[in-house]
């Protein structure tokens, strides 16, 4: 057998697992059938036209075009179809493009000096090396991986321009002017660049797992401060009963003695004032019992602030998804409330709309705010509950207009601090 054969088995096994390494880590727009059969007819013929090249024009000469004939067909290619674009895509092609370039140069190195090039060694290390870096992919990084793509959304450009950097720096020191066999004064930065490379990667990997962290916590920290918020109303509720429970005690005893006088028309003006003092706690600003439960229970946080409330609502009592409709208001309302505080009790003024608009429901959240406080429709303010007006929920509240598939902006105009959210539902 010709040893180029082996050479020529190589290369088409190195190519394939090049889109198998990138598969592991890619999240593709569509699904995995129709993913498959879509690079299939896209990837197959690029491979070919590259074989039938290595054997007409040799090696040397395509490796200096495999950037032009592999690498930018396929990276345009798999940008249309990828979930993930810009810097996080960009980031995923180079990394997978580059761990296989390095195994490809580092295996070619072994077999030219060690092996005598018969391409035994080089045949047998490709052989093996791809599928032991795809398990590795496969059982420690994929996951991690894909959920610090969802979860990280901040920092891809400077790692896909790294990634990018370190592919085009292997590509000319491996092929430019001359293969690096026949540059053996360059051996040496070659090799400090294939040992340094893997160190970046992993720099970077541990950049991101931290942000994932974060992103993590902070997630934590949003769920801790929902159930907060809700075990408040929960606790106002029980303590209204308790208190309506006692004071029904005497009610019942200054009923008793009225129809016992036979004073009927004095006992219903007594049961017409008790009616109005249950209801001062449970007032009915909407049919959804449960977005008219934290209505209720701001609407009495701001009664007790002493704050200007208008509340103009909108809706009936068809199905909702109440969950994420209440993370909305709860949050909004908090950072409302937080806002009124800080300032004089003549300057708190709030007011919140829900209304339709064909398939939409509206919802505004308007309250006074602090003169210095400037934010720009579009940009999420990167503000804490401490030391500022507003911030705190409110990336919960685009976290959950978007499980709805609607959208939220807060800016602020003459003064006011304004929240429009507006989500799809099914009325």
């Amino acid at each position: 057998m010709q040893p180029e054969i082996l050479r020529d088995l190589s290369i088409l096994w190195s190519l394939f697992h090049i889109l198998i390494l990138f598969m592991l880590l890619y999240r593709s727009r569509y699904s995995r059938r129709k993913t498959f059969f879509l690079t299939s007819i896209y990837m197959l013929p690029v491979i070919i036209f590259n074989i039938v090249g290595l054997v007409f024009l040799g090696i040397q000469t395509m490796g200096k075009l495999f950037l032009l004939t592999a690498t930018l067909p396929s990276l345009v290619f798999f940008y249309l179809i990828s979930k993930d674009q810009r810097w996080r895509f960009l980031f995923t092609f180079c990394l997978s493009d580059t761990v296989a370039y390095w195994l490809i140069i580092v295996t070619n190195l072994l077999d030219y000096y060690i092996g005598g090039e018969s391409y035994i060694l080089m045949f047998i290390g490709r052989l093996v090396l791809f599928p032991v870096i795809e398990w590795y992919a496969v059982r420690y990084l994929r996951k991690p991986y894909l959920e610090v793509q969802e979860s990280v959304s901040k920092g891809w450009g400077i790692f896909a321009v790294l990634a990018a950097l370190y592919y085009l720096l292997l590509a000319i020191m491996a092929n430019y002017p001359r293969i690096i066999t026949e540059r053996p004064g360059e051996l040496t930065s070659l090799i400090l660049v294939l040992f340094l490379m893997p160190l970046t990667y992993g720099t970077i990997f541990v950049s991101l797992y931290r942000q994932m962290l974060l992103h993590r916590k902070q997630q934590s920290d949003r769920i801790l401060q929902e159930q907060r918020l809700w075990l408040e109303v929960q606790l106002e509720d029980q303590q209204h009963i308790k208190k309506v429970k006692h004071d029904m005690k005497a009610h019942i005893v200054t009923l008793s003695g009225l129809l016992a006088a036979n004073k009927s028309i004095e006992a219903q003006e007594y049961l017409k004032g008790i009616g109005q003092d249950v209801n001062v706690f449970q007032k009915r600003f909407c049919e959804n019992p449960y977005l008219n439960s934290v209505l209720n229970h701001y609407y009495q946080r701001f009664q007790k602030l002493n704050v200007l409330l208008d509340l103009d609502i909108q809706i009936g009592g068809e199905l909702l998804p109440y969950m994420e409709l209440c993370q909305i208001l709860s949050n909004g309302l908090e950072n409302a409330w937080e806002a009124s505080w800080e300032l004089t009790e003549d300057k708190r003024e709030v007011s919140v709309q829900m209304r339709y608009n064909r398939s939409y429901l509206i919802i505004r959240i308007k309250n006074r705010c602090q003169e210095s406080l400037f934010v720009e429709k579009g940009i999420l303010p990167n503000t804490s509950k401490t030391g500022s007006d507003h911030g705190f929920g409110l990336k919960t509240i685009q976290d959950a207009a978007c499980r709805l598939h609607g959208e939220m902006f807060c800016y602020t105009a003459e003064k006011y601090f304004i929240l429009d959210v507006m989500v799809k539902v099914n009325k």
